[in-house]
């Protein structure tokens, strides 16, 4: 016994040297440690820096991860995937997300997977064509035109709404949607159908059958009305106009079918039309052939397909716009003319 050592000290110091924690308990605990710190790390309050984080289509926990670790807004990708795992691994949404550096990755995680991204408007105007949205989405979300005009004809994508025409022309809802920014030409044609056929009102089908008009006839009037009312207000007298030649079996004679001919053709409209614009060798153009053209020209607002359904209850047969976008119509050719001199004297 050493020195100023007592028994049951000797004892304790013997009983000390014997004792060892194994070594993989001690790994266990050392990880263990680890994770609770990252755990405590990422429930840290966020910072002023926000970071604009690309989660792209497809993307797993794993790569998402490191999208966000490339990023700075977590700590560990490996924490991430395990606190991911902890909270039943849901699958995560595809955009682009702005994360202040120091969110929690639970709050992180609860976003991906309701997919609170950047959202993005694409607006079609009324009246607004095909072109005009290939247009919006190529400047908002860079979806080449091509692409959008291929879906706008895929018949699978347009069975789905029971679409009948050359393509969606028509059939989409004049109106601004929300898009994610990976958002694809099918899924932006497949919102603006499913807008329409949404807002469609249940009552249109049966009066358009009183009218001998079918959803498509009905849907390329109203385009017609839509391109040439200038004043809101005149839509159903115009309407009436449309109507009333088609009752006597007479020329559509709409200018704005000759410019969608055009625009079909060469992608643009012309600035004016002339004489030999009238001839134009066209299935669109109304002047050389009789009844509505092959499909809408454009999508018409729910005002447009009211007033074809619900026309102004006059005899006029034509119309010209004056300068001041209201129209002078009348009964017969000879007031017609009278009204196109006033117009071009107004004018000069």
């Amino acid at each position: 016994m050493k020195t100023g050592e007592t028994r049951d000290e000797r004892r304790e110091t013997r009983g000390a040297s014997t004792t060892r924690i194994p070594v993989r308990a001690s790994c266990f605990v050392s990880r263990l440690s680890s994770l609770v710190s990252l755990i405590v790390l990422s429930a840290c309050s966020s910072s002023d820096i926000v970071e604009r984080v690309p989660i792209p289509p497809g993307s797993t926990v794993r790569t998402a991860a490191d999208s966000l670790s490339a990023h700075h807004v977590i700590r560990s990708t490996i924490g991430f995937r395990i606190i991911a795992r902890l909270t039943h691994n849901r699958p995560i949404f595809a955009g682009i997300y702005r994360i202040a550096r120091g969110t929690s990755d639970a709050a992180i995680l609860t976003r991906l997977r309701s997919g609170d991204g950047e959202q993005f408007n694409i607006t079609l105007p009324i009246g607004g064509t095909l072109f005009d949205l290939a247009d919006a989405a190529e400047r908002t979300l860079g979806i080449p035109p091509e692409s959008l005009f291929a879906a706008a004809r895929d018949t699978s994508l347009l069975n789905q709404f029971a679409v009948r025409g050359p393509s969606a022309e028509g059939w989409l809802l004049p109106e601004t949607v929300n898009f994610g920014a990976f958002a694809t030409a099918p899924k932006v044609i497949y919102r603006f159908l499913w807008e329409r056929a949404k807002h469609w009102d249940t009552t249109w089908d049966a009066r358009g059958k009183e009218a001998h008009l079918d959803r498509e006839s009905l849907l390329s009037l109203a385009s017609i009305v839509e391109a040439e009312a200038k004043n809101p207000a005149e839509r159903p007298i115009i309407a009436a106009v449309y109507r009333n030649r088609m009752k006597i079996g007479m020329a559509l004679q709409a200018d704005p079918t000759i410019q969608y001919g055009y625009l079909m053709r060469d992608g643009e409209r012309k600035p004016r039309l002339y004489n030999k614009d009238y001839l134009f060798d066209s299935p669109w153009n109304t002047y050389k052939h009789t009844g509505l053209p092959p499909g809408p020209i454009g999508n018409p607002s729910r005002e447009a397909i009211e007033a074809v359904l619900s026309p102004a209850k006059v005899t006029y047969l034509y119309f010209v716009a004056g300068p001041d976008g209201n129209s002078l119509f009348a009964n017969t050719m000879a007031e017609h003319l009278r009204n196109i001199g006033k117009v071009r004297k107004i004018g000069r």
